[in-house]
Protein backbone atom coordinates (compact mmCIF):
# COMPACT_ATOMS: atom_id res chain seq x y z
CA UNK A 1 0.00 0.00 0.00
CA UNK A 2 1.30 3.39 -0.89
CA UNK A 3 1.26 6.35 1.75
CA UNK A 4 -0.93 8.09 0.06
CA UNK A 5 -3.50 4.93 -0.22
CA UNK A 6 -2.61 4.69 3.74
CA UNK A 7 -3.53 8.16 4.35
CA UNK A 8 -6.80 7.75 2.63
CA UNK A 9 -7.09 4.95 4.47
CA UNK A 10 -6.82 6.49 7.69
CA UNK A 11 -8.83 9.47 6.09
CA UNK A 12 -12.03 6.99 5.98
CA UNK A 13 -11.36 5.75 9.55
CA UNK A 14 -11.35 8.67 10.98
CA UNK A 15 -14.43 10.34 8.92
CA UNK A 16 -16.31 6.86 10.87
CA UNK A 17 -14.96 6.88 13.71
CA UNK A 18 -15.69 10.65 14.82
CA UNK A 19 -19.52 9.92 12.93
CA UNK A 20 -20.00 7.20 14.94
CA UNK A 21 -19.07 10.04 18.28
CA UNK A 22 -21.72 11.64 16.85
CA UNK A 23 -24.17 9.18 16.78
CA UNK A 24 -23.95 8.44 20.20
CA UNK A 25 -23.82 12.73 21.31
CA UNK A 26 -27.09 13.09 18.84
CA UNK A 27 -28.85 9.73 20.09
CA UNK A 28 -28.55 11.76 23.66
CA UNK A 29 -29.72 15.43 22.70
CA UNK A 30 -32.02 14.83 19.67
CA UNK A 31 -33.64 12.33 21.88
CA UNK A 32 -33.82 15.31 24.54
CA UNK A 33 -34.95 17.81 21.49
CA UNK A 34 -37.73 15.29 20.71
CA UNK A 35 -39.49 16.00 23.61
CA UNK A 36 -38.26 19.39 25.18
CA UNK A 37 -41.00 21.69 23.07
CA UNK A 38 -43.97 19.44 24.73
CA UNK A 39 -42.03 19.43 28.23
CA UNK A 40 -41.38 22.98 28.66
CA UNK A 41 -45.34 23.05 27.73
CA UNK A 42 -45.72 21.31 30.49
CA UNK A 43 -43.58 23.21 33.14
CA UNK A 44 -45.77 26.25 31.90
CA UNK A 45 -44.19 27.90 29.14
CA UNK A 46 -45.78 29.07 26.30
CA UNK A 47 -45.50 29.32 22.32
CA UNK A 48 -43.36 32.16 22.73
CA UNK A 49 -41.53 31.60 25.50
CA UNK A 50 -40.44 27.74 23.75
CA UNK A 51 -39.83 30.40 20.38
CA UNK A 52 -37.66 32.08 22.52
CA UNK A 53 -35.84 29.64 24.24
CA UNK A 54 -35.58 27.23 21.38
CA UNK A 55 -34.01 30.59 19.17
CA UNK A 56 -31.87 31.74 22.05
CA UNK A 57 -30.28 28.08 22.63
CA UNK A 58 -29.31 27.62 19.18
CA UNK A 59 -27.98 30.92 18.89
CA UNK A 60 -25.74 30.20 21.90
CA UNK A 61 -24.88 27.02 20.25
CA UNK A 62 -23.60 28.73 17.11
CA UNK A 63 -22.62 32.44 18.73
CA UNK A 64 -20.08 30.47 20.85
CA UNK A 65 -18.70 29.66 17.63
CA UNK A 66 -16.98 32.21 16.39
CA UNK A 67 -14.72 32.49 19.48
CA UNK A 68 -14.38 28.56 19.75
CA UNK A 69 -13.05 28.77 15.90
CA UNK A 70 -10.40 31.71 16.76
CA UNK A 71 -9.33 29.77 19.82
CA UNK A 72 -9.17 26.23 17.53
CA UNK A 73 -7.01 28.10 14.84
CA UNK A 74 -5.05 29.91 17.60
CA UNK A 75 -3.78 26.87 19.75
CA UNK A 76 -4.49 23.91 17.63
CA UNK A 77 -5.84 22.67 20.71
CA UNK A 78 -9.11 20.68 19.13
CA UNK A 79 -9.00 17.58 20.83
CA UNK A 80 -9.10 19.80 23.96
CA UNK A 81 -11.78 21.77 22.80
CA UNK A 82 -13.88 19.00 21.44
CA UNK A 83 -13.64 17.12 24.46
CA UNK A 84 -14.62 20.21 26.75
CA UNK A 85 -17.73 20.77 24.73
CA UNK A 86 -18.71 17.32 24.20
CA UNK A 87 -18.80 16.81 27.93
CA UNK A 88 -20.73 19.45 28.57
CA UNK A 89 -23.44 19.12 25.73
CA UNK A 90 -24.14 15.84 26.51
CA UNK A 91 -23.78 15.94 30.60
CA UNK A 92 -26.46 18.83 30.54
CA UNK A 93 -28.93 16.26 29.24
CA UNK A 94 -29.46 14.17 32.22
CA UNK A 95 -29.46 16.74 34.28
CA UNK A 96 -33.64 18.05 32.70
CA UNK A 97 -34.93 15.12 34.61
CA UNK A 98 -33.78 17.44 37.56
CA UNK A 99 -35.65 20.23 36.22
CA UNK A 100 -38.98 21.66 38.37
CA UNK A 101 -39.46 24.52 36.48
CA UNK A 102 -39.51 25.77 32.97
CA UNK A 103 -36.86 28.52 33.28
CA UNK A 104 -34.34 25.51 34.80
CA UNK A 105 -34.87 23.75 31.81
CA UNK A 106 -34.26 25.89 29.51
CA UNK A 107 -30.92 27.14 31.62
CA UNK A 108 -30.23 23.29 30.98
CA UNK A 109 -30.87 23.47 27.29
CA UNK A 110 -28.78 26.52 27.24
CA UNK A 111 -25.62 24.49 28.55
CA UNK A 112 -26.48 22.10 26.31
CA UNK A 113 -26.32 24.10 23.32
CA UNK A 114 -23.03 26.07 24.72
CA UNK A 115 -21.27 22.87 24.68
CA UNK A 116 -22.09 22.03 21.88
CA UNK A 117 -21.02 25.65 20.30
CA UNK A 118 -17.58 24.96 22.04
CA UNK A 119 -16.65 21.53 20.31
CA UNK A 120 -18.47 22.06 16.97
CA UNK A 121 -15.28 24.20 14.65
CA UNK A 122 -12.82 22.17 16.16
CA UNK A 123 -14.49 19.11 14.79
CA UNK A 124 -15.63 20.26 11.86
CA UNK A 125 -11.88 20.99 11.12
CA UNK A 126 -10.94 18.08 11.98
CA UNK A 127 -12.88 16.16 9.51
CA UNK A 128 -12.68 18.16 6.84
CA UNK A 129 -9.05 17.65 7.01
CA UNK A 130 -9.80 13.95 6.63
CA UNK A 131 -12.50 14.77 4.06
CA UNK A 132 -9.85 16.61 1.82
CA UNK A 133 -8.80 12.49 0.94
CA UNK A 134 -12.17 11.15 0.45
CA UNK A 135 -14.20 14.18 -0.92
CA UNK A 136 -15.57 16.91 1.07
CA UNK A 137 -19.73 15.98 0.14
CA UNK A 138 -19.45 12.21 1.08
CA UNK A 139 -17.40 12.88 4.08
CA UNK A 140 -19.87 15.05 5.59
CA UNK A 141 -22.70 13.24 4.08
CA UNK A 142 -21.23 9.56 5.86
CA UNK A 143 -20.65 11.96 8.97
CA UNK A 144 -24.11 13.54 8.66
CA UNK A 145 -25.74 9.88 8.47
CA UNK A 146 -24.19 8.28 11.26
CA UNK A 147 -25.13 11.37 13.36
CA UNK A 148 -28.58 10.79 12.15
CA UNK A 149 -28.72 7.48 13.01
CA UNK A 150 -28.21 8.33 16.96
CA UNK A 151 -30.83 11.29 16.09
CA UNK A 152 -33.31 8.78 14.75
CA UNK A 153 -32.35 6.35 17.56
CA UNK A 154 -33.19 8.95 20.48
CA UNK A 155 -36.34 9.99 19.47
CA UNK A 156 -37.68 6.30 19.28
CA UNK A 157 -36.19 5.20 22.44
CA UNK A 158 -37.90 8.72 24.19
CA UNK A 159 -41.50 7.29 22.40
CA UNK A 160 -40.77 3.68 23.91
CA UNK A 161 -40.21 5.42 27.05
CA UNK A 162 -43.35 7.88 27.39
CA UNK A 163 -45.49 4.98 26.18
CA UNK A 164 -44.03 2.57 28.72
CA UNK A 165 -43.93 4.97 31.47
CA UNK A 166 -45.60 8.49 30.51
CA UNK A 167 -42.63 9.91 32.73
CA UNK A 168 -40.60 12.70 31.03
CA UNK A 169 -38.06 12.96 33.80
CA UNK A 170 -37.22 9.10 33.40
CA UNK A 171 -36.92 9.44 29.73
CA UNK A 172 -34.40 11.96 30.39
CA UNK A 173 -32.26 9.87 32.39
CA UNK A 174 -31.93 6.88 30.13
CA UNK A 175 -30.04 9.21 27.78
CA UNK A 176 -27.44 9.09 30.08
CA UNK A 177 -26.05 5.69 28.99
CA UNK A 178 -25.42 6.88 25.00
CA UNK A 179 -23.49 10.28 26.56
CA UNK A 180 -21.41 8.26 28.42
CA UNK A 181 -20.63 6.22 24.74
CA UNK A 182 -20.10 9.01 23.24
CA UNK A 183 -17.50 10.10 25.48
CA UNK A 184 -15.87 7.02 25.41
CA UNK A 185 -16.15 6.81 21.88
CA UNK A 186 -14.62 10.36 21.58
CA UNK A 187 -11.32 9.47 23.90
CA UNK A 188 -10.71 6.56 21.79
CA UNK A 189 -10.52 8.63 18.52
CA UNK A 190 -8.02 11.07 20.32
CA UNK A 191 -5.61 8.43 21.68
CA UNK A 192 -5.75 6.99 17.98
CA UNK A 193 -5.26 10.41 15.24
CA UNK A 194 -3.79 13.30 18.12
CA UNK A 195 -3.16 14.91 15.18
CA UNK A 196 -5.60 14.78 12.28
CA UNK A 197 -4.37 17.85 10.34
CA UNK A 198 -1.67 15.69 8.92
CA UNK A 199 -4.19 13.78 6.73
CA UNK A 200 -4.75 17.03 4.49
CA UNK A 201 -1.68 17.56 2.44
CA UNK A 202 -2.30 21.10 1.49
CA UNK A 203 0.47 24.35 1.48
CA UNK A 204 0.55 26.14 4.69
CA UNK A 205 -1.09 29.86 3.86
CA UNK A 206 -0.72 32.00 6.91
CA UNK A 207 -3.05 35.04 5.84
CA UNK A 208 -5.32 33.94 3.46
CA UNK A 209 -8.43 35.93 3.74
CA UNK A 210 -11.84 34.48 3.16
CA UNK A 211 -13.23 35.07 -0.52
CA UNK A 212 -16.17 37.03 -1.39
CA UNK A 213 -18.30 34.09 -2.44
CA UNK A 214 -18.05 33.01 1.26
CA UNK A 215 -20.00 36.21 2.48
CA UNK A 216 -22.70 35.89 -0.02
CA UNK A 217 -23.07 32.31 0.93
CA UNK A 218 -23.14 33.54 4.64
CA UNK A 219 -26.37 35.71 3.98
CA UNK A 220 -27.66 33.01 1.86
CA UNK A 221 -27.48 30.29 4.76
CA UNK A 222 -28.78 32.75 7.29
CA UNK A 223 -31.59 34.00 5.32
CA UNK A 224 -32.28 30.57 4.47
CA UNK A 225 -32.42 29.08 7.89
CA UNK A 226 -33.88 32.34 9.78
CA UNK A 227 -37.64 31.14 7.46
CA UNK A 228 -36.70 27.02 8.61
CA UNK A 229 -39.15 26.18 11.94
CA UNK A 230 -37.92 24.73 14.72
CA UNK A 231 -38.83 21.24 15.87
CA UNK A 232 -40.05 23.05 19.11
CA UNK A 233 -42.32 24.90 17.54
CA UNK A 234 -43.87 22.09 14.97
CA UNK A 235 -43.91 19.79 18.08
CA UNK A 236 -46.18 22.50 20.08
CA UNK A 237 -48.55 22.97 17.39
CA UNK A 238 -49.38 19.34 17.02
CA UNK A 239 -49.66 19.21 20.72
CA UNK A 240 -51.86 22.32 20.67
CA UNK A 241 -53.78 21.17 17.34
CA UNK A 242 -54.03 17.75 18.55
CA UNK A 243 -52.78 17.35 14.53
CA UNK A 244 -51.04 13.72 16.63
CA UNK A 245 -51.59 12.07 19.48
CA UNK A 246 -48.65 13.39 22.26
CA UNK A 247 -46.75 9.85 22.06
CA UNK A 248 -45.97 9.80 18.26
CA UNK A 249 -44.62 13.41 17.86
CA UNK A 250 -41.31 11.68 18.86
CA UNK A 251 -41.71 9.24 16.45
CA UNK A 252 -42.42 12.05 13.87
CA UNK A 253 -38.90 13.64 14.66
CA UNK A 254 -37.29 10.48 14.97
CA UNK A 255 -39.39 10.15 10.88
CA UNK A 256 -37.62 13.35 10.10
CA UNK A 257 -34.01 12.21 11.18
CA UNK A 258 -34.38 9.09 9.47
CA UNK A 259 -34.74 11.15 5.91
CA UNK A 260 -32.46 13.61 6.71
CA UNK A 261 -29.68 10.65 7.48
CA UNK A 262 -30.54 9.37 3.69
CA UNK A 263 -30.81 12.73 2.28
CA UNK A 264 -27.13 13.88 3.33
CA UNK A 265 -25.77 10.64 2.14
CA UNK A 266 -27.34 11.08 -1.40
CA UNK A 267 -26.46 14.96 -1.16
CA UNK A 268 -22.93 14.75 0.03
CA UNK A 269 -22.28 12.87 -3.52
CA UNK A 270 -23.97 14.74 -5.24
CA UNK A 271 -22.50 17.62 -4.27
CA UNK A 272 -18.94 15.92 -4.87
CA UNK A 273 -20.24 16.76 -8.62
CA UNK A 274 -22.38 19.58 -9.41
CA UNK A 275 -21.22 22.00 -6.17
CA UNK A 276 -23.22 24.44 -5.16
CA UNK A 277 -25.95 24.34 -7.05
CA UNK A 278 -27.51 21.63 -5.27
CA UNK A 279 -28.24 23.91 -2.87
CA UNK A 280 -30.90 25.89 -4.61
CA UNK A 281 -33.30 22.92 -3.82
CA UNK A 282 -33.24 24.35 0.10
CA UNK A 283 -35.26 27.50 0.13
CA UNK A 284 -37.82 25.49 -2.14
CA UNK A 285 -38.20 22.39 -0.29
CA UNK A 286 -38.45 24.61 3.30
CA UNK A 287 -41.44 26.13 1.95
CA UNK A 288 -43.05 22.98 0.43
CA UNK A 289 -42.39 21.45 3.85
CA UNK A 290 -43.89 24.47 5.83
CA UNK A 291 -47.17 24.52 3.60
CA UNK A 292 -48.13 20.83 4.50
CA UNK A 293 -47.08 21.14 8.17
CA UNK A 294 -48.72 24.04 8.84
CA UNK A 295 -52.40 22.12 7.76
CA UNK A 296 -54.59 20.61 9.57
CA UNK A 297 -54.51 17.28 7.97
CA UNK A 298 -53.32 14.52 9.79
CA UNK A 299 -51.29 13.14 6.69
CA UNK A 300 -49.63 16.20 6.05
CA UNK A 301 -47.62 16.25 9.33
CA UNK A 302 -46.04 13.04 8.41
CA UNK A 303 -45.61 14.26 5.24
CA UNK A 304 -44.04 17.70 6.06
CA UNK A 305 -41.54 16.05 8.23
CA UNK A 306 -40.58 14.12 5.43
CA UNK A 307 -39.60 17.16 3.69
CA UNK A 308 -38.32 18.67 6.73
CA UNK A 309 -36.27 16.17 7.46
CA UNK A 310 -34.36 16.61 3.41
CA UNK A 311 -33.97 20.32 4.29
CA UNK A 312 -32.49 19.44 7.34
CA UNK A 313 -30.06 17.25 5.89
CA UNK A 314 -28.71 19.70 3.34
CA UNK A 315 -28.42 21.91 6.32
CA UNK A 316 -25.76 19.39 8.21
CA UNK A 317 -24.30 17.84 5.43
CA UNK A 318 -23.64 20.06 2.30
CA UNK A 319 -23.82 23.28 3.81
CA UNK A 320 -21.12 22.36 6.16
CA UNK A 321 -18.83 20.71 3.55
CA UNK A 322 -19.20 24.03 1.48
CA UNK A 323 -16.94 26.11 3.77
CA UNK A 324 -14.40 23.62 4.05
CA UNK A 325 -13.90 24.32 -0.29
CA UNK A 326 -13.92 28.00 0.09
CA UNK A 327 -11.16 28.42 3.50
CA UNK A 328 -8.08 27.05 3.44
CA UNK A 329 -7.01 24.87 6.15
CA UNK A 330 -5.07 27.31 8.54
CA UNK A 331 -8.63 29.59 8.58
CA UNK A 332 -10.89 26.65 8.48
CA UNK A 333 -12.19 26.58 11.95
CA UNK A 334 -12.18 30.53 11.99
CA UNK A 335 -14.62 30.27 9.51
CA UNK A 336 -16.92 27.30 10.73
CA UNK A 337 -17.24 29.54 13.74
CA UNK A 338 -18.09 32.95 11.83
CA UNK A 339 -20.95 30.73 9.60
CA UNK A 340 -22.23 29.69 12.69
CA UNK A 341 -22.71 32.56 14.78
CA UNK A 342 -24.25 34.27 11.53
CA UNK A 343 -26.51 30.87 11.07
CA UNK A 344 -27.60 30.70 15.24
CA UNK A 345 -28.47 34.85 14.69
CA UNK A 346 -30.64 33.30 12.12
CA UNK A 347 -32.29 31.10 14.13
CA UNK A 348 -33.12 33.57 17.12
CA UNK A 349 -34.56 35.95 15.06
CA UNK A 350 -36.06 33.48 12.89
CA UNK A 351 -37.70 31.24 15.78
CA UNK A 352 -38.83 34.41 17.84
CA UNK A 353 -40.33 35.72 14.81
CA UNK A 354 -42.34 32.35 14.03
CA UNK A 355 -43.37 31.50 17.73
CA UNK A 356 -44.45 35.32 18.06
CA UNK A 357 -46.87 34.84 14.84
CA UNK A 358 -48.18 31.74 16.09
CA UNK A 359 -48.94 33.19 18.88
CA UNK A 360 -51.63 35.50 17.22
CA UNK A 361 -52.71 33.00 15.33
CA UNK A 362 -51.82 34.02 11.84
CA UNK A 363 -50.60 30.77 9.89
CA UNK A 364 -50.73 33.04 6.49
CA UNK A 365 -48.33 35.23 8.12
CA UNK A 366 -45.92 32.65 9.16
CA UNK A 367 -46.09 31.31 5.80
CA UNK A 368 -45.71 34.29 4.14
CA UNK A 369 -42.64 35.15 6.31
CA UNK A 370 -41.43 32.00 5.41
CA UNK A 371 -41.73 32.06 2.00
CA UNK A 372 -40.41 35.73 1.69
CA UNK A 373 -37.11 34.61 3.33
CA UNK A 374 -36.48 31.91 0.83
CA UNK A 375 -36.64 33.92 -1.95
CA UNK A 376 -34.34 36.55 -0.88
CA UNK A 377 -32.08 34.21 0.06
CA UNK A 378 -31.50 32.73 -3.60
CA UNK A 379 -29.61 35.49 -5.25
CA UNK A 380 -27.32 35.38 -2.58
CA UNK A 381 -26.53 31.31 -3.81
CA UNK A 382 -26.43 32.19 -6.98
CA UNK A 383 -23.72 35.13 -6.08
CA UNK A 384 -21.56 32.25 -4.07
CA UNK A 385 -22.36 29.44 -7.05
CA UNK A 386 -19.48 31.20 -9.27
CA UNK A 387 -16.94 32.56 -7.78
CA UNK A 388 -15.05 36.08 -9.56
CA UNK A 389 -12.21 36.20 -11.52
CA UNK A 390 -9.00 37.10 -8.88
CA UNK A 391 -10.77 36.12 -5.48
CA UNK A 392 -9.08 34.32 -2.74
CA UNK A 393 -9.79 30.04 -2.61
Amino acid sequence: MTARQTLRTKAWQFVVLVGVVSLFADMTYEGARSITGQYLALLGASATVIGIVSGLGEFIGYAFRLLAGIIADKTKHYWILTLLGYTVNVTAVPALALAGRWETAAALMFAERFGKALRTPARDAMLSYAASQTGQGIAFGIHETLDQTGAILGPLLMAIMLQWRNDYRFGFLTLLAPALLALLTLLIAWRLYPQPQHLELAPTVSSAALPRRFWRYLVFASLAVSGFPHFQLLAYHFKVTARLPEVLIPAAFGLAMATDALAALAMGRWFDRIGLTLLVAVPLLTFAAALVLFTRLVSGAWLGMVLWGIVMGAQESVMRAAIAEMAVRERRASAYGIFNTAYGLAWLIGGTAMGWIYDHRSIRGLLTLIALTQIASLPFLFGAIKPEGGEAQ
